[in-house]
């Protein structure tokens, strides 16, 4: 299968503290990648270095065998990388679908009228279809969570991040989002998936990597990398034998 992203050695410091410190990963084109680490770990760094948020120190990004290292964080979105956030900050007085329309036109480069049918596909996929026309203030945190899944793929991406999407959900809702993002996953969208539910990203992951101090620490078959001392320890607090 064909390498979709790839982080060579890719370093960012911030005075002492190294936030990502030589990162190296390659993610497969229709792989799901779920990422697991203690707070500080360096994961949402990693994402502000995928999406060009902050520039690297050191290292190489390559997306689709193209080096956009430098380049600006508009144009990797137009290229195919699209991002959802921690906290969802929709533009509260616009409608959910007007919300959309802002990813497809800005984030994809369409026109807006082109944009009209793929934005309700986008709509009845994350289940926001009969909430198309209410203002985003009006939502819940589960459908502000929705509609921030909603306006990444609005963009058309090749590689979707997620950040902690399901953070502050119940386990019931949670549950919902997680067979949302389980059907996109199998429309082919490449998906790597920051998260501390873990066994939400369980559901989901085709491999798992675990960072701590900004440092790849494992990878591999979710359940084995679930089960490696070192996981348990920096984790779950479970002391290594």
């Amino acid at each position: 299968m064909a390498v979709l992203l790839e982080l060579a050695g890719v370093s960012k410091y911030y005075g002492a503290l190294k936030a990502a410190d030589d990162l190296t990963l390659a993610v497969a084109e229709g792989e799901a990648l779920c990422v697991i680490g203690p707070n500080g770990a360096g994961k949402s760094t990693m994402f502000n270095l995928i999406t060009g948020d902050v520039a690297p120190d050191a290292g190489r990004v390559v997306f689709a065998g193209r080096d956009i290292t430098a380049m600006a964080p508009h144009a990797r979105s137009r290229l195919g990388i699209g991002r959802s956030y921690q906290i969802p900050h929709p533009f509260a007085n616009m409608t959910v679908f007007e919300n959309l329309l802002v990813g497809a036109i800005f984030g994809a480069g369409e026109s807006e009228r082109d944009s009209y049918a793929h934005c309700a596909e986008v709509l009845e996929l994350t289940g926001l279809i009969e909430r198309a026309n209410l203002p985003a203030r009006t939502l819940t945190l589960l459908q502000r969570k929705r509609l921030e899944l909603a306006r990444a793929l609005a963009m058309r991406p090749k590689l979707l991040l997620l950040d902690e999407i399901g953070g502050g959900l119940t386990e019931r809702e949670s549950q919902e989002l997680v067979g949302t993002i389980r059907a996109i996953h199998a429309r082919g969208t490449t998906i790597v998936w920051i998260e501390h539910i873990v066994h939400a990203l369980l559901s989901v992951a085709s491999r798992l990597v675990v960072m701590n101090f900004g440092q790849m620490l494992t990878e591999g078959e979710p359940q084995a990398v679930m089960k490696d001392a070192r996981v348990q320890e920096i984790y779950m607090g479970i002391p290594a034998s």
